[in-house]
C-alpha cells in the first residue's frame, strides 16, 4: 500500500536542551524526569501481585511458545535438535542466553512481568498499519517478539488491545521521520518509509507477535523497542486503527551480551553512530529498578545470525489514558 507519512515540522526544529540526545530532536533528561513522575504517582502498580495468577498459565504459554520455536526455525531452514540443547531460562538484564540451556529453563518460568512507566513516545507515526511483519526489507538479524498484555487491575491477560511497536533499523535510523541525527532529511523518499513500524491486536491470552529485524542502535540511547498500547481501537478499511485511547507508553530493551554479539554482524557492524552500552541508558536504569525491562530471549540456531525468539509481559491498567504527541502523521495513500 502506498504510504504518506507528514513530518510534523516542529520535529525538524526541535532543539536538543539536554547533553546527550535521548531520540532525534528529544531531550533525554526530561524523559526520564518523567518517567520519575510516574513511578512515584499512586497510579504506578508493580505486576509483582500478579506472580500467582501469571504463574497458573505457565504452562500454556510454554507449549505455545516451543511451537512457535520449531516452526520459526523451520520456516528459516535451520536443522532440529534437542531441546535440550537451547537455552530457556527467564532472561533478566543480569543474565546471558546460551544455546546450551534447556526448553523449561527458558519458556518454564517468565520472570519479566514488567510494568511500563509512562514516557515520552519518541519518534512515534499516528497511524501505523495492522501487521505482523515490520520488516519491509531492512535487512539485520531476524527477530519475532511477542508480548503478553496483563491488566494490572485483575492480573488476567488482556484481549483485544492494540500494541503498537517502532524502532531504528540495523544502522540506527527511524522511518517515517525526519530531525536531526535521523536519516537524511533530504531524502524525498523517508517520509514514506514505514519499515519496523506496526500495530497488533492482542489474542484470548493477551499475546501479540511481531516479525522483524534486531533493532540497531543510535547516539545517547541502549538498543530498545517503543511500545503503545491502545485500548477500545478498532481496524479501519485502510489498514489503520482509530478511536479508544492509550493507555501505555514504554520501551523494551536486551541483554547487552545479545547488542553485542548483533553489532559485530552486517550491517549493524557498518553503523559509525557511538554504541551506548545499558549501564549507561538513564531511562533503562530508571525502569530496572523497578522491574525487568529486557526481553526474554533464544537462538534460534547456533549464531546470533540465525535469527532470535523474544518474549516479555507487559503489565497494563487499561482504565489509564495517556495523550501521545505524534512526531509524523499518516494520511492515507499517496
Amino acid at each position: 500500500m502506498a504510504r504518506y507519512i507528514a513530518t510534523v515540522a516542529l520535529l525538524a526544529t526541535y532543539s536538543l536542551m539536554g547533553s546527550v540526545m535521548g531520540h532525534p530532536g528529544a531531550d533525554i533528561e526530561a524523559e526520564i524526569a518523567e518517567r520519575a513522575a510516574w513511578i512515584n504517582s499512586p497510579e504506578y502498580r508493580s505486576l509483582d501481585t500478579c506472580k500467582s495468577s501469571i504463574k497458573s498459565r505457565d504452562q500454556k504459554l510454554v507449549d505455545a511458545r516451543v511451537d512457535k520455536f520449531y516452526q520459526l526455525r523451520e520456516k528459516r531452514g535451520l536443522a532440529k535438535r534437542s531441546f535440550r540443547d537451547v537455552l530457556l531460562t527467564s532472561h533478566h538484564s543480569n543474565k546471558t542466553v546460551t544455546p546450551d540451556s534447556t526448553p523449561e529453563e527458558i519458556f518454564g518460568s517468565d520472570n519479566s512481568c514488567i510494568l511500563q512507566p509512562k514516557t515520552t513516545e519518541g519518534p512515534w507515526v499516528a497511524g501505523e498499519l495492522v501487521r505482523q511483519d515490520i520488516t519491509d526489507g531492512e535487512p539485520g538479524v531476524p527477530l519475532t517478539f511477542d508480548v503478553q498484555l496483563i491488566d494490572t487491575t485483575t492480573c488476567e491477560p488482556l484481549s483485544n488491545v492494540a500494541l503498537e511497536a517502532w524502532y531504528c533499523n540495523s544502522t540506527g535510523v527511524y522511518g517515517g521521520v525526519s530531525a536531526r541525527g535521523n536519516g537524511n532529511p533530504n531524502d524525498p523518499k523517508a517520509k514514506y518509509n514505514a519499515a519496523l513500524r506496526g500495530i497488533q491486536f492482542s489474542d484470548d491470552d493477551g499475546i501479540v507477535s511481531f516479525d522483524a529485524i534486531m533493532p540497531g542502535h543510535y547516539t545517547g540511547r541502549a538498543v530498545h523497542i517503543h511500545i503503545m498500547a491502545h485500548i477500545g481501537a478498532t481496524t479501519l478499511a485502510n489498514g489503520t486503527i482509530a478511536g479508544g485511547h492509550i493507555a501505555q507508553v514504554g520501551q523494551l530493551f536486551f541483554d547487552q551480551t545479545l547488542n553485542q554479539a548483533v553489532n559485530e554482524v552486517s550491517p549493524y557492524s557498518t553503523n559509525k553512530q557511538s554504541f551506548t552500552i545499558n549501564s549507561q541508558d538513564g531511562i533503562m536504569a530508571q525502569e530496572a529498578a523497578t522491574s525487568d525491562p529486557v526481553l526474554n530471549y533464544v537462538y534460534l540456531g547456533a549464531e546470533v545470525k540465525d535469527g532470535i525468539f523474544g518474549w516479555a509481559s507487559v503489565g497494563i491498567n487499561p482504565k489509564s489514558v495517556y495523550t501521545a504527541r505524534p512526531a509524523a502523521y499518516y494520511t492515507g495513500p499517496a
